[in-house]
């Protein structure tokens, strides 16, 4: 049975100065970011819109503080109150890992949104464009978690292939549930969504699209995941995740129905 390596998450140390695993992984998303931003932006139907690099790059600093902040108010507020609010200095500790993905998503509107308003962009087509990007970012974080031995996954069958003991959380065999979601929440979301891009759709269909395809993984992968708490909904017992990413299906979902249903009218006329 695999057995987690339980690596340093400390990458380098130079001194009193350490460079923590999951520190790069974030490096690492962001770096995606701005590679696949420039590809993005030779994109026909993309480079008539008028975007720039300088506009890429301005909007990844923003992102940057969005993803952050919000991400860690998020972890705060929908996880570990009583922790944090118990511990307030841990607030600050981003490198100890802890960062809520719904959080960031809001915290990358709430930026994109001052983004648009500084430079006269319109946040639906600003949203559109940055949304392909991010999901390999994602996978990136998950990574990160996998190293810092966080997120651990449910109790698996023995006799699955890649079970796996956590020791730092008891000696049973366990889902990699950081790994299961790098790779369907993280990459073919990815690639599904990159595919769908590629074409001109109408303004705010890939960004529904984003929001559809994300809380459908995420609600799968759930399943998988020890849960931070569970919900008892319409007599369902929900996770955390998944009662955070059901909105984000149901808004998906009836955003696209009215972008193509006013698509089609407008065809007709």
């Amino acid at each position: 049975m695999l057995v987690h390596p339980l690596p340093d998450p400390v990458a380098i140390s130079i001194g009193p100065l350490s460079v923590h695993w999951y520190g790069l992984m974030y490096l690492l998303a962001f770096v995606l970011f701005i590679m696949l931003g420039r590809i993005r932006l030779k994109q026909p139907h993309i480079m008539h819109q008028g975007w720039t690099v300088k506009n890429l790059d301005d909007m990844l600093f923003y992102g940057v503080l969005g993803v952050i902040i919000g991400g860690r108010l998020g972890e705060v507020f929908f996880y570990n109150p009583a922790y944090f609010f118990s511990h307030p200095l841990q607030i600050f500790a981003v490198w100890h890992g802890g960062m809520s993905y719904h959080g960031g998503f809001i915290g990358v509107i709430v930026a994109a949104w001052i983004w648009c308003r500084k430079n006269h962009k319109n946040i639906v087509a600003t949203l559109d464009l940055i949304a392909p990007l991010i999901p390999l970012g994602y996978a990136a974080g998950r990574l990160g978690n996998f190293i810092n031995a966080e997120l651990p996954g449910r109790i698996a069958d023995p006799s699955l292939p890649w079970a796996m003991i956590w020791p730092n959380v008891d000696m049973l065999p366990r889902h990699p549930s950081p790994l299961y979601q790098a790779l369907v929440d993280g990459i073919l979301m990815f690639i599904i969504l990159w595919i769908y891009a590629r074409k001109e759709r109408p303004l705010g269909a890939v960004s529904a699209m984003y929001a559809f395809l994300y809380g459908s993984a995420r609600f799968f992968t759930e399943y998988f995941r020890t849960p931070d708490y569970e919900v008892s909904f319409a007599g369902m017992t929900i996770s955390a995740g998944q009662m955070l990413s059901l909105p984000m299906i149901v808004f998906g979902l009836l955003a696209l129905y009215l972008i193509y249903a006013n698509a089609r009218r407008k065809n007709r006329l």
